[in-house]
């Protein structure tokens, strides 16, 4: 049954149409869902980096877990700097703002801390994430979204900075909509700490034998609820002591 399950979202991918979540039609649990997302790998090439979601309490206890989800990422995952979001290649996108990591070192292990994180990373940068669903209406379980790869479509990231003399808890966050804020946040909304998230990530990358590599790109989770946008839109994310980013859609 995995195996349908892959198939169906590729085309689903492929052919950029929605379809029913995969728990309506099959079995699927988070075990097996994580089996489905990692046999999609070989569609994308090598991996650049990992993406975090449900980070935040509330979330999970909204949708009965106690515990993130990740995806990876890929070079078709990446928009550059001033490249607009072409909202033909995707099903139904939504931007959302990040505290993004750039790893400077190797990590791995089943026991790494926040403190480890914040030592390995290079940098961090104000990024958006553009989340695409290959569900209809973005209906999914857990699983079902584990599978689909955490909703993965594309992102960017701002110009990379020093850790050092910022506290990421206490960072603000703003997300514009065409001149509108419509959310607003802390970095302490990822996990009671961005670090925390990322050191859950490289927990639970440990039990398959891997781990965080120096230039690995992390998104360390949504601070606000993602916003659908369409083309004409443009969306800004701010980030206290790294940055604002913008991206139009067309």
């Amino acid at each position: 049954m995995a195996d349908d399950g892959v198939e169906l979202l590729r085309a689903a991918r492929r052919e950029r149409r929605a379809i029913p979540q995969l728990s309506d039609s099959m079995s699927l649990d988070l075990e097996s869902a994580y089996e489905v997302q990692r046999a999609q790998r070989a569609d994308f090439g090598d991996l650049i980096g990992w993406k975090l979601g449900v980070t935040s309490r509330g979330k999970q206890q909204q949708v009965g877990v106690d515990a993130p989800i990740y995806g990876f990422l890929a070079a078709e995952h990446v928009l550059d700097v001033g490249e607009p979001l072409d909202t033909s290649r995707h099903i139904s996108p939504r931007c959302e703002p990040e505290i993004v990591f750039v790893m400077g070192q190797h990590l791995a292990g089943a026991h790494v801390t926040a403190t480890e994180v914040l030592a390995a990373t290079a940098g961090v940068a104000v990024g958006i994430e553009v989340l695409d669903s290959r569900y209809t209406d973005y209906r999914f379980t857990m699983p079902d979204v584990v599978a689909d790869n955490a909703s993965a479509g594309r992102y960017v990231v701002g110009s990379p900075v020093p850790l050092a003399g910022i506290d990421l808890r206490l960072v603000g966050v703003v997300l514009e909509h065409n001149g509108d804020v419509v959310a607003t946040a802390s970095g302490a909304a990822s996990l009671g700490h961005p670090a925390a998230a990322v050191a859950w990530l490289v927990r639970a990358l440990a039990a398959h034998d891997e781990g965080l590599r120096a230039g690995d790109v992390i998104l360390s989770g949504g601070l606000t609820a993602a916003v659908p946008v369409t083309a004409g839109d443009v969306v800004v994310a701010t980030i206290d002591r790294l940055g604002s980013l913008e991206l139009a859609v067309r």
